[in-house]
């Protein structure tokens, strides 16, 4: 059997498609607006990047220090099964609320809205069983400002500068958050910090079997073949990127090799691959450019 190309394997796991073209990526030419995000600001910058791709292991990591958020995974996702589309769904989230139009942005929230209006149970604390609901406040706000907080790093770290600076992308990024029905996300860098330390202060995140073995699965997620080499140094650069507290929590360490380094090298080789075809942010150009040619017409014809 021939090997898929790199753009061809990298696109069938963010995207579910070796082309990186479905439906849904199709569709975010269409719409009436320009969404909720400007082409080049710092949403765009941030999300456009390829630190997206250790990010995503580091929110992951993140967000299993709840119980609660961690409970609604265990028992709902098909996480084990079918990684790739656990993948691809929450990519495809991301890519619409960033690039699409603020109708594109407010079906795909409403899509997952309806399966987390399935997520409820309850998880054991020290004080006995505790109910759970994917959409309670707190628990939206913890998986929102694990996001924010694990992609903002990993830029940080690995991109470029962000326009208008870290405090433009918490702010930009707060209207997912708002879509989400977060009451009051965090519009600043220090808003940010404070509201995750609470959640460590007030004790609510902790390390249990349940944790160890979501780290477990993250560390050996069953690539094959460069993407397996490739994925294995993008995990040790999300244990790397951590803030010490968090890491410690997990109960990970950082490894020996230069992986700061070899990240880059691997972001720069996924980048190259990625560029070689039209992406996302192409779509959202064309409706970008449609609708501003219909706004020129309209002008000429006043």
């Amino acid at each position: 059997m021939k090997r898929q190309p790199l753009r061809a394997r990298l696109l069938t796991a963010l995207a579910g498609d070796p082309d990186g073209t479905p439906a849904w990526v199709r569709a975010i030419a269409d719409g009436d607006d320009d969404g909720w995000f400007a082409d080049g600001d710092a949403v765009w910058t941030v999300h456009a990047g390829t630190a997206t791709f250790v990010a995503g292991i580091r929110a992951l990591l993140i967000q299993a220090l709840h119980p609660g958020a961690l409970a609604g995974v265990h028992d709902f996702s098909r996480y084990r099964e079918d990684p790739i589309g656990r993948l691809t769904g929450t990519v495809r989230w991301i890519i619409c609320v960033t690039y699409g139009s603020t109708e594109q942005a407010q079906r795909e929230t409403a899509r997952v809205g309806r399966m987390h209006r399935r997520v409820e149970g309850t998880y054991t604390t020290d004080a006995g069983p505790r109910a759970y609901s994917a959409a309670d406040a707190g628990l939206v706000e913890w998986v929102h400002i694990a996001f924010t907080e694990a992609f903002l790093g990993a830029h940080e770290r690995w991109g470029g500068p962000i326009p208008g600076g870290p405090d433009a992308y918490v702010r930009g990024w707060a209207t997912a958050g708002r879509l989400m029905r977060v009451p009051e996300p965090p519009e600043t860098v220090a808003e940010l910090r404070a509201r995750m330390d609470g959640y460590l202060e007030r004790g609510e995140l902790r390390r249990d079997e349940r944790v160890d073995e979501v780290v477990r699965f993250l560390r050996d997620v069953p690539f094959t073949g460069s993407m397996r080499v490739a994925y294995r140094v993008l995990f040790a650069a999300a244990v790397a990127s951590l803030p010490r507290r968090y890491r410690a929590l997990l109960g990970l360490r950082r490894t020996v090799l230069p992986v700061v380094t070899l990240t880059r090298i691997v972001l720069a080789v996924s980048q190259r691959a990625l560029g070689a075809g039209p992406r996302a942010q192409d779509f959202a150009r064309e409706r970008h450019r449609r609708l501003a040619r219909a706004r020129a017409g309209v002008d000429s014809a006043g």
